[in-house]
């Protein structure tokens, strides 16, 4: 396996994904298997037990029988990290059926988001024909929350086909309790897990040859409870004893109590040398020949894995071929105990061994876990720079990170790849204490050595990465570029960008694109849109050529709002068609959402409804965490302007809202705030209060000083004045008014923002007109329908509702601009009308009506079924003539439109 690949074909795959054979030794339990039914599993099936009641045995065995498909994973701790655990989860699902997961794993390469990979996996494995059992063991190795929150969510939207099977020492922190009220749930326990005493009879006479009394078996059964471990170390502890009565009257106490006594038995029967090999090797979670070699120096390891098999010493074979083997668990930490206990000082230099055994077959992670654990912090130090890399490009900053902050602090004073590689994990997560301080430290090395000076630092410097050591002056001012943006620092930002530009080696594409789009930002938010424009273009391209596609659909998003802003929606349409097929050729990748929403966009923007809808729905098949951070809120808001288009302000406003609680504009500038849509969508909807108000928080006023970020509010303060003037607030709109949409038109044309002077054109064509000065209100509108009919803009002049209708018709009959004027009304002309309520309900039958009411409450699919006592199939098939009949495409819009028509 290379350095840092979660998943490669190789040893540890093969070990990771193969179900445990039966070990020697082992009684079948048809009573467990019957509670197994393989024809009737639910979506969660659990066996939680503590250490030795034989849950990887029962499963194995259990998975061994015919039945559905199944992809098994034995977990460990390094899979705590997402990358990891989903790559291991999908190669598990394809290794019982090929063709899942393909998608999955290309978001992955992408450095998709892992809830994007989630949802993906999701909607693949929904298009499975058959039953699937995916086997997850030891899942209380797993202590990432983010993990556990995935899988809830995995858990919760499974298909019914899919069947997920955890064994783990303690309750998952996953919805048991919804599961099990649902009968989604079939729970294994200790309690099941216990030997019987009949099964503890067959398991200590029939299996390993003990002929115990039916007095000395009850006896041991009731010391042990069942406890299948337990047992077994009795049980080698008692072959060829004489005095078996007496040696089961003579231990007794906890749990913990029995399985140390019990191993001390087992063990003080070995050989010295079988005694040796099996302490040695304690502190390897995987075994083969050549690594038990390496770390013991015995020269004979095949034999004695072969030895330790056959006589049952708790060695679980990880392969069909028995070359690589794992101890029990349980046994294991009794060994790696005795070790400490007997020789410590031999403990460092054991991992010293499985370091080097590890490093030299190119498996950095396990080396790495070894030279950490011999407390060799160079070593680590050296293979972590080097894993580094890979880490980065397989999403594994979560791995890397906790790599990094394991090391003590005064290693990277001396090592500037790895303090930069630690200044990177930092700022890719938003926490930037510290790094400024690791960034000086990393610049030192940098400045220039007088001749004759052998005092400086570069003396002591340690490298293992030459490479990435050339990169670090690049890679050190787009840091800095990076900081000053966070601080509002817009000249150090392009100041920064700019030499790291200066300072870059050869053409490296991932720092030149981020060094453009960190200039293109700090243009942005300064108001000078066609240098950013530019700027982000550069990034894009840069980003492509370098192979880096998903950070090119970032930069493409902030790409298309500064096009927007400059009028240029052509282009716009442009930059996000290249970026889908982008994802086309290149598998779906981070941002593919992202660039449907703004496509969706677009498309209302050119009154294309249904062709909007249609991309927004794929956007939200794909998920909004396929998207970039800024994709919740983006799909919201796109939805909410759809529904002011088709007149359910409701609608509207309950999505703003839910934007509004996940509004993040990642690094862009703040130019559009959810208060100043909502605003709008309430002045549209006549509530011209709420919009005052608005104002009133916002401290708006038509003398303010005007800046480009605040663009967006004043025109919705233009908008408030004026509807104070409509609704009959005010006589006439105020000369307050028409000198702020002057001073907007003038601002917005001395910073080419082509698309903002197109609005603030047809509001002043509508505040002429309602001063019943139509000659000057048509002059003005000529003008807006002249800019947009290049660009085709439609719903910004079909938005403003009857009063630019009849506005409109006035400039067709009069001949001004006559073209676009005539294609706005004919798309008046052309909208269908919403269906009335009574239509509505006349067209749904009253099962439907039942159905649509429970849809609005707080119950499951499922918990509706039950309610109306139908099966769900029937409640889905309900579903979907109602979504049909109301004209929507989910649950959330079909409450919202029937609330809309008062059913």
């Amino acid at each position: 396996m290379s350095a840092a690949e979660p998943v490669a074909d190789g040893p540890l795959l093969q070990t990771k994904l193969h179900v445990p054979r039966r070990r020697r030794g082992v009684i079948a339990r048809p009573r467990l298997g019957a509670r197994l039914r393989r024809d009737d599993l639910p979506a969660l099936t659990l066996i939680s037990a503590p250490a030795g009641f034989g849950k990887t045995t029962l499963l194995a065995e259990w998975v061994a029988g015919e039945g559905p498909a199944t992809g098994w994973l034995s977990l460990d701790a390094r899979d705590n990290d997402p990358a990891v655990f989903w790559t291991y989860v999908v190669a598990a699902l394809r290794a019982a059926v090929p063709e899942v997961g393909g998608s999955a794993l290309a978001l992955l390469r992408s450095h998709a988001p892992m809830d994007a990979v989630v949802a993906t996996l999701l909607n693949e494995l929904n298009d499975v024909a058959g039953d699937v059992v995916l086997v997850l063991d030891d899942y209380h190795l797993i202590e990432a929350q983010e993990l556990h929150e995935a899988m809830a969510f995995l858990v919760e939207q499974l298909p019914p086909q899919i069947h997920l099977v955890i064994g783990s020492r303690a309750d998952p922190p996953l919805p048991l309790g919804g599961l099990r009220g649902r009968g989604d749930l079939l729970e294994i326990r200790a309690a099941d897990l216990r030997f019987t005493p009949d099964e503890a009879a067959t398991y200590l006479n029939d299996t390993m040859g003990l002929a115990l009394t039916g007095d000395d078996v009850d006896a041991l059964e009731a010391r042990t409870e069942g406890w299948i471990a337990a047992l077994q170390l009795a049980a080698l502890s008692m072959q060829g004893r004489d005095d078996v009565t007496d040696f089961i009257a003579g231990f007794a106490g906890d749990d913990r109590f029995i399985v140390d006594y019990l191993a001390d038995e087992v063990l003080q029967r070995q050989s010295d040398e079988v005694r040796a090999f099996l302490l040695q090797t304690s502190i390897l979670s995987r075994l083969t020949a050549s690594l038990c070699t390496a770390v013991t120096g015995q020269g004979e390891a095949k034999a004695m894995l072969d030895l330790l098999d056959r006589a049952n010493l708790f060695l679980v074979p990880l392969d069909d071929r028995r070359v690589w083997y794992r101890y029990h668990h349980l046994f294991a930490d009794v060994l790696r105990a005795r070790l400490l206990d007997e020789e410590p000082d031999l403990l460092h230099d054991l991992h010293r061994r499985a370091c080097d055994w590890y490093a030299a077959h190119d498996d950095r992670p396990e080396a790495i876990r070894h030279a950490m654990a011999a407390e060799d912090f160079p070593r680590a130090a050296e293979l972590i720079e080097l894993a580094a890399p890979m880490l980065r490009r397989t999403r594994q900053e979560a791995t890397l990170r906790r790599w990094l902050e394991a090391l003590p602090g005064e290693v990277f004073e001396t090592r500037p790849v790895l303090a930069m590689g630690l200044v990177g994990a930092h700022m890719a997560t938003g926490s930037i204490v510290g790094v400024e301080t690791l960034l000086d430290d990393v610049e030192r090395w940098f400045r220039p050595v007088p001749a004759g000076d052998t005092s400086g630092p570069a003396l002591q410097m340690v490298v293992a990465d030459h490479d990435e050591f050339l990169r670090l002056p690049a890679q050190a001012a787009v840091q800095r570029a990076g900081l000053a943006l966070m601080a509002g620092d817009t000249a150090g930002t392009i100041a920064h960008a700019n030499r790291a530009l200066d300072l870059l080696v050869a053409d490296d594409g991932l720092i030149r694109g981020a060094a453009a789009a960190l200039i293109g930002l700090a243009d942005w938010r300064l108001g000078e849109l066609e240098a950013a424009r530019s700027r982000y273009a550069d990034a894009v391209a840069t980003f492509v050529r370098a192979g880096f596609f998903a950070d090119s659909l970032g930069c493409s998003i902030a790409l298309v709002d500064i096009q927007l802003a400059l009028g240029q929606l052509t282009d716009a349409m442009r930059t996000f068609e290249a970026g889908l097929a982008l994802a086309v050729e290149h598998g779906p990748l981070r941002g593919t959402a992202d660039m449907h929403v703004g496509v969706a966009e677009l498309l209302r923007e050119r009154n294309q409804l249904d062709a909007a809808l249609d991309h927004l729905h794929a956007g939200e098949q794909l998920g909004e965490h396929a998207g970039l951070p800024q994709n919740a809120y983006r799909w919201r808001v796109a939805a909410a302007r759809i529904k002011q288009a088709q007149g359910d302000f409701a609608g509207a406003l309950e999505l703003l809202d839910q934007a509004e609680r996940v509004y993040n504009t990642d690094f862009s500038p703040d130019v559009r705030p959810i208060g100043a849509t909502r605003a709008r969508v309430q002045l549209a909807q006549g509530d011209v209060a709420s919009a005052v108000a608005w104002v009133r928080d916002r401290g708006l006023a038509a003398d303010d000083d005007l800046s480009y970020v605040r663009e967006y509010e004043h025109i919705t303060l233009a908008r408030t004045l004026l509807a104070q003037h409509t609704t009959g607030r005010v006589s006439q709109p105020s000369a307050d008014l028409l000198g702020l949409l002057d001073r907007l038109l003038d601002a917005a044309e001395d910073g080419q923002r082509a698309g903002s002077a197109t609005e603030i054109l047809i509001l002043q064509a509508l505040a002429h007109q309602a001063r019943t000065d139509t000659r000057t209100a048509l002059a003005t509108l000529e003008q807006a329908l002249e800019r947009a009919q290049a660009e085709n803009y439609v719903r910004v002049f079909l938005d403003e509702g009857a009063p630019m209708v009849a506005l409109l018709r006035a400039a067709a009959n009069q001949g001004v601009a006559v073209h676009h004027a005539r294609r706005l009304l004919a798309e008046v002309d052309d909208a269908p009308s919403a269906p009335s309520r009574q239509a509505v309900v006349d067209e749904l039958s009253s099962r439907e009506l039942e159905v649509l009411r429970l849809l609005r409450s707080d119950l499951s699919g499922p918990d509706i079924a039950r309610e109306l006592l139908v099966s769900l199939n029937t409640v889905r098939t309900h579903t979907k003539s109602i979504y049909s009949k109301l004209g929507v495409n989910n649950r959330r819009e079909a409450v919202s439109r029937s609330a809309q028509l008062g059913l």
